[in-house]
């Protein structure tokens, strides 16, 4: 299909649903005249389980691949470890692993050739002589302030923050270097790390890349669809129970459009795999509650679907059902893999073991505060004898005559 494509007509491919772009005339160069293959590189640390939000990139990527260009994945194994420990370093290697399965199923299921796909481990060049020679030499040009600032909206942050935080937006500069792209692919969110990179690269005598940025669909809750926050996302392994479930819960506000993710969803998802798995242009279908409200409602836009929403004839009450069978049915194919693979089934339970279920602690019984051994009253000695503030309460003397007079027993007289 690239082949076919004029120079033009994969620049908007490229460009479609961008939230933004920086120095797109170097992309331009290698499209117009370079005449070759623009390689792109889009990171992601391998933290919590990937989420429905991950089709955002994953459309983007489509986009690419179709447009001829070459990706490279990188599964920032050493990011993950680096964020405030997100990952512990003993299951770094497996939740890797579990990415690993996970993009290249969702890829497959959008219908895209995938030959010009490589994924790359980050640990696997993140940990040699050279690299960590230029990581401190792009420390020597990068102040405190800067790194810190760079990384703030995507390091988790912390009351004590670690050193590793600082690291990691100096990590992800290199990696345009190492990766050898043209371009960095990422969410706005990394807006800031992309201007550091461009600012500090030139510094180590390193060349400046490009920069694409995807928006960010908001999650359930309202906010950012997190891997971390189990409340702001749908595993894409969850069945469609759950989907269901946690789609008739999300935020959705009548006739709001702005910070809508429900709509967002379906402009930057769902419309978009529509058209990529036809061939043509996405169609989004809405059906009525009952035969009787009329003929479904069908999308080929999302300023047609907006305008609907903001008028109150599409409402949550008819999106939500429709997203739902939407995602259902795309979700379908990657889960089918998943059961039918023994191997990325044990992956799984790796790299995101259950937690373990904690003994229920048996009650101890309340005795009071007169209670020898209590606490605050008194303790029992081995020798019988009593210690503590309430010893004088309790304490019977030290021999057997004293103890029969402070229990003041009254000897009868023999009858």
């Amino acid at each position: 299909m690239a082949e076919s494509m004029s120079a033009q007509d994969k620049l908007a491919l490229i460009y479609e649903n961008l939230h933004e772009k920086l120095k797109e005339e170097i992309i331009e160069d290698v499209i117009i005249r370079q005449n070759r293959s623009l390689k792109i590189y889009w990171g992601t640390a391998t933290t919590g389980r990937p989420h429905c939000g991950y089709f955002v990139p994953m459309v983007k990527l489509a986009h690419f691949l179709r447009a001829g260009c070459t990706i490279k994945i990188l599964l920032a194994d050493m990011h993950a470890f680096l964020d405030n420990l997100k990952a512990p370093i003993e299951l770094v290697k497996y939740r890797a692993e579990y990415y690993r399965f996970v993009i290249t199923s969702l890829l497959k299921s959008l219908n895209v050739p995938i030959d010009r796909l490589e994924v790359v481990l980050g640990s696997s060049y993140q940990l040699s002589a050279e690299y960590t020679m230029d990581l401190f030499r792009l420390c020597s040009v990068v102040s405190e302030h800067d790194s810190k600032k760079a990384g703030a909206e995507v390091v988790k942050q912390v009351a004590n923050p670690m050193l590793s935080g600082l690291i990691y937006p100096l990590m992800q500069t290199l990696d345009e270097q190492y990766l050898d792209v043209d371009v960095q692919f990422g969410g706005v969110d990394q807006r800031k790390i992309f201007t550091l990179a461009t600012e500090s690269l030139p510094k180590i005598n390193y060349k400046e890349r490009a920069h694409l940025m995807n928006p960010m669909v908001p999650g359930l809750s309202g906010g950012k669809m997190s891997a971390s926050d189990p409340d702001s996302k749908i595993d894409l392994l969850d069945p469609s129970d759950v989907v269901e479930k946690k789609l008739k819960k999300a935020h959705c506000v009548p006739k709001e459009v702005e910070g809508n993710g429900m709509i967002s969803f379906v402009e930057f998802v769902l419309l978009s795999v529509d058209g990529l798995k036809n061939g043509g242009k996405g169609r989004f279908v809405v059906e009525r509650r009952k035969p009787e409200d009329g003929e479904p409602l069908v999308y080929e836009d999302i300023a047609t679907l907006k305008e609907d929403y903001e008028a109150d004839k599409l409402t949550p009450q008819l999106l939500k059902p429709a997203i739902t069978k939407a995602l259902v049915n795309l979700l379908q194919p990657l889960q089918e893999e998943y059961q039918a693979s023994a191997e990325w089934q044990e992956i799984a339970n790796k790299a995101y073991p259950p937690p373990e279920t904690k003994k229920k602690e048996k009650k101890v019984k309340d005795r009071g505060t007169k209670f020898p051994g209590s606490q605050g009253g008194v303790e029992a000695k081995p020798d019988g004898h009593v210690e503590g503030k309430a010893e004088d309460q309790v304490n019977l003397g030290t021999g057997a005559e004293e103890a029969i007079e402070n229990l003041n027993i009254q000897q009868k007289a023999p009858s």
